[in-house]
């Protein structure tokens, strides 16, 4: 199966429709996308998803429900990966200071207490 990296802009929307809804149908799917999607481009993009293996189908009477055949934890964690070896050079810690760095990012102390303690445990597991 390809990465989702290798999907198509129309592809990785319908793809993040899935997520967000967990299923959905053809209709419900063009209903959630930002811009005037017909229904049949909606449907040939859903056709290709499941070629791919990125989405499976289960009939509910006389539609099809579809879904994501990636859990959204794993895709999201491959999605990340990606975005740090690609803009980061795999620095962790560069893509750390980045988020941190944005000038619209202002972390609650609360927040900052949980990154700290969740930073230290990955250090005593060797991560």
């Amino acid at each position: 199966m390809e990465t989702i990296w290798g999907l198509s802009k129309r592809e990785r929307q319908v793809m993040d429709v899935l997520y967000q809804l967990g299923q959905a149908t053809v209709g419900e799917v063009a209903e959630a996308l930002a811009d005037s999607a017909t229904y049949a481009a909606v449907r040939a993009t859903l056709r290709v998803l499941e070629e791919k293996g990125h989405v499976r189908h289960s009939v509910d009477g006389p539609r099809y429900q579809y879904l994501p055949t990636v859990a959204q934890e794993k895709a999201k964690r491959a999605a990340l990966s990606h975005l740090v070896g690609t803009f980061f050079n795999g620095s962790a810690e560069a893509a750390v200071m980045a988020l941190l760095q944005m000038s619209d990012t202002r972390l609650p102390q609360s927040e900052l207490e949980r990154l700290s303690a969740k930073v230290k445990e990955a250090s005593s597991e060797g991560r």
